[in-house]
């Protein structure tokens, strides 16, 4: 197993480093970048503005914009009327004075030291941008994935055990219904039910902790954390555990008609130690084993829309606002760090069936 496992982190950089060079080039392709961000906050503040930024940016020496010397502005949208000088000191700012193929690699050879800069528009460093969000995506992540699997799991085997019982029928319709509503929709309603929207005002509405929280005690802090994460945790869960109850039940159903648990049950054995001592592992093989890579879905594709409505500030808000204002360090810096850990949870996965079922032995296969 140590050499499958050598071998898979192996892979993990020839993988990072193609998804870096795929995105890193098709968004530099893209319009719209920081130089061109910048010049139009320029465009639009007055010519004494103007005048005062390439001022500073030259020490001092004060560049006026007059169409005689507007002639570096031809390769960026929105900078006709700005001087050369002026638009070649807002390159080399961002770094855009040196050729694309340079750049990559000069960004490749900060990050495999994990430096990813510091961001173009909130003047902060991605890392302690990453740090400061993370707390409320983790939050969001784990306590979602945890709850879907815990409804999930035993939902499904009730479903497989009593298939095609009015139970089964009544449920299925129900998972479906929800499953075909946003999970944003939930978070609307949650708001408009619980959160003073027009009912009751039960639940905070903002925020991961009270403004007090670090007045309260131990117990208090607890409490309060669970109180702020109550309506977009639920709003996360009601709708995502739809996929998994189905591929739970139909991995039990599966197994529960095969040659072995036939045998079991002719030997005599009791129906819960044939399902949980014989079908469990083998049904929960697929289901278990693919925990990290759900969590990792959450955790960075899921909760955008309930940041938003909950006014969360996670990585998800993070992401969206970095791509909307093309702050390549916040975008290219989460994209190495979510990809390395993406690809990691991809063997924390394959270790995960090895752990439920011993007898798969990925290391014996060619």
């Amino acid at each position: 197993m140590l050499a499958y496992i050598l071998r898979r982190l192996m892979l993990v950089i020839p993988t990072l480093l193609g998804i870096m060079v795929l995105n890193f080039f098709i968004i530099q392709a893209a319009p719209g970048g920081p130089v061109e961000q910048m010049i139009s906050q320029i465009q639009g503040t007055s010519i004494d503005a103007t005048e005062r930024f390439s001022g500073s940016a030259s020490g001092g020496e004060t560049v006026k914009s007059t169409s005689a010397d507007a002639s570096g502005g031809g390769a960026y949208r929105g900078a006709r009327g700005l001087p050369k000088e002026l638009i070649e000191r807002i390159e080399k700012m961002y770094g855009f004075d040196k050729p694309i193929v340079e750049r990559f690699f000069l960004m490749m050879k900060n990050y495999l030291v994990f430096d990813f800069g510091e961001s173009f528009f909130r003047n902060k460093r991605v890392v302690d941008l990453i740090i400061d969000k993370m707390p409320v995506s983790i939050s969001l992540g784990l306590w979602t994935t945890l709850l879907v699997y815990f409804i999930s799991i035993p939902l499904g085997i009730a479903k497989a055990v009593r298939d095609g019982s009015r139970f089964d029928l009544s449920s299925s319709t129900t998972l479906i219904v929800l499953n075909a509503i946003p999970g944003f929709l939930f978070a609307l309603l949650l708001v408009v039910l619980f959160a003073g929207g027009g009912y009751f005002k039960w639940f905070p509405l903002r925020g991961l902790v009270s403004d007090d929280w670090s007045s309260l005690g131990p117990i208090d802090k607890v409490l309060d954390y669970f109180w702020h994460m109550a309506l977009p945790i639920g709003a996360m869960v009601i709708g995502g555990f739809a996929t998994l109850t189905f591929l739970t039940k139909n991995s039990f159903l599966e197994e529960i008609h095969k040659q072995y648990v036939l045998t079991a049950r002719a030997k005599g054995l009791e129906e819960r130690r044939v399902l949980y001592g014989h079908v469990f592992r083998n049904a929960m093989l697929i289901v278990i084993a693919g925990f990290p890579a759900a969590f990792i879905h959450v955790l960075f594709t899921g909760a955008l829309l309930i940041e938003v409505i909950f006014s969360l500030d996670g990585l998800g808000l993070l992401g969206f606002e970095a791509a909307i204002n093309r702050d390549y360090p916040i975008m290219f810096g989460t994209l190495y760090f979510f990809g390395l850990i993406g690809l990691v949870m991809g063997i924390l996965g394959d270790l995960m069936y090895t752990f439920v079922d011993p007898r798969i032995d990925f290391e014996a296969r060619r």
